[in-house]
């Protein structure tokens, strides 16, 4: 698909210093594809489309003058309304919080607004990112790109959603247990969620002590991109260069040599079918490339689904904290799923949630040792395809099973798309030790050179008539 919303936002970058596109043509593609397409999806809840315009032309007018601010100057980015944005609201799909616009950006934010990108749009998220799935009594339920009838995932289905179908190339979103990966495995994007903290999340963002921001993009060279941005210092990206910094360096160096670990489906954990298939063949690709591939059970997260409540007793003590201040007026317009998590929390004692922080601790220490024998660790990212919209069935509402260790030990993991399971694409999940979060794109990169461009949904898709999007 040649249209200009499909391209990366390295083809945009390499468009606007040729010439041959605009910032100004490019923002306005993006906001006429969310007219279109955002209806039917639901992916958007506020947008500076003013702002967004504005920016585009000084990013047009610095183009033309040879000076660009930064490296991403004039690209379009959405970020998950779980983050602040100067001048929109957040409102963290709840009912409860604040309407009123904020004054500053969260420093991630700010960073990529440094570098030249143009932040025009939040996207939509389960209440303050409860859940896997993207719907909340403020802005209903998102679907997927592909299939409407179904979830993409969440909570930063937005995110997701937005990125598919073209409607911005990148996207800021939070991962606390999955969140950024788990939707971009069912949209068909890129997903990473780095080493914890590499991201500035700000205290808004970083309340559940177990969320790192990230990228969600249609490749991994823009989640490169993008984390450089976030991470990197201005002076370290030199102007009219093109040369690459940070993490996008190295990027095509591939995995010839590495030391892939392997494991299809942890005890506990049953991948459907056609998923482990895809998975598997997508494996299979890093030992054409030069990786030694070993299949081999993971100690560590034997010993964590065997004490499966490590994630679950934080993340609803979390939320009990998060709501225990409310009006008793408040705590009746919250998601009852919300609802349901906090009085959970409530009932946790202080030793329990104790032991849930001490078992986090050796988790992280065994995977450091687990990663002394390996550089990367590769697995499903999701083990069924996603749910129907609304709700979230019972079966799901426990901790993912292979997204949410990587939380709770701190360490940098990345989806892409690997095929399709059904109707639908399914992911890969490469893992690495914190701080090796150059050698996990590096990998990813490795993987999407070698499988090719993944496919793109169509953007015809119709509105099922089975429920409605507003709540």
């Amino acid at each position: 698909m040649n249209e200009i919303v499909m391209l990366s936002a390295a083809q945009l970058v390499a468009g606007f210093r040729q010439r041959t596109l605009s910032p100004v043509e490019v923002m306005c593609a993006v906001l006429d594809r969310i007219t279109k397409l955002d209806p039917v999806v639901n992916a958007f809840c506020a947008l500076d489309e003013e702002g967004a315009m504005s920016a585009a032309g000084e990013a047009e007018r610095r183009w033309m003058r040879d000076e660009p601010c930064g490296p991403l100057d004039g690209v379009p980015v959405s970020v998950k309304d779980l983050v602040a944005v100067a001048g929109l609201p957040t409102r963290q799909g709840s009912r409860t919080a604040s309407p009123d616009r904020e004054s500053a950006d969260a420093p991630a934010v700010a960073r990529l607004r440094r570098a030249g990108a143009i932040p025009f749009g939040k996207t939509t998220t389960s209440e303050f990112g409860n859940k896997i799935v993207t719907d909340c009594p403020l802005t209903g339920a998102t679907r997927n790109p592909w299939d409407t009838r179904l979830s993409p995932g969440g909570s930063s289905g937005g995110s997701a959603v937005a990125v598919a179908l073209g409607m911005g190339p990148l996207s800021l979103a939070t991962d606390g247990g999955g969140s950024i990966r788990i939707p971009a495995c069912w949209s068909g994007v890129v997903g990473f969620k780095p080493t914890f903290a590499l991201v500035p999340a700000g205290s808004a963002a970083s309340w559940t002590a177990l969320s790192t921001l990230g990228p969600i993009t249609r490749t991994v060279r823009d989640a490169a991109l993008m984390l450089d941005a976030m991470t990197c210092a201005n002076s370290d990206w030199l102007p009219g260069t093109g040369r690459p910094s940070g993490y996008s360096s190295g990027l095509d160096d591939g995995v010839a040599g590495l030391r892939i670990a392997w494991r299809a489906a942890p005890d506990g954990v049953s991948v459907a079918p056609d998923i482990a298939e895809r998975v598997g063949r997508a494996v299979d690709t890093f030992g054409m490339l030069g990786a030694t591939v070993i299949q081999t059970d993971v100690a560590p997260m034997v010993d964590y689904y065997g004490d499966g409540r490590i994630h679950s007793v934080q993340w609803s003590v979390f939320f009990a904290q998060r709501v225990r201040h409310m009006e008793a007026a408040d705590r009746t317009l919250l998601d009852p799923d919300l609802t349901a998590l906090a009085d959970v929390g409530a009932r946790i004692d202080t030793a329990t949630f104790v032991d849930a922080l001490l078992a986090r601790h050796a988790l992280g220490v065994s995977m450091e040792t687990f990663f002394e024998h390996y550089d990367l660790l590769v697995t499903p990212t999701f083990h069924c395809g996603p749910p129907p919209v609304p709700g979230l069935p019972g079966h799901l509402r426990n901790a993912p099973l292979l997204t949410a260790w990587c939380n709770q030990a701190g360490v940098p993991a990345i989806s892409v798309p690997c095929g399709f399971a059904g109707d639908v694409p399914t992911g890969l999940q490469i893992i690495g030790r914190r701080g090796s979060d150059a050698l996990v794109l590096r990998a990813a990169r490795a993987y999407e050179l070698a499988r090719g461009d993944f496919p793109a949904p169509q953007g015809d898709l119709p509105l099922p008539g089975d429920t409605e999007i507003a709540p």
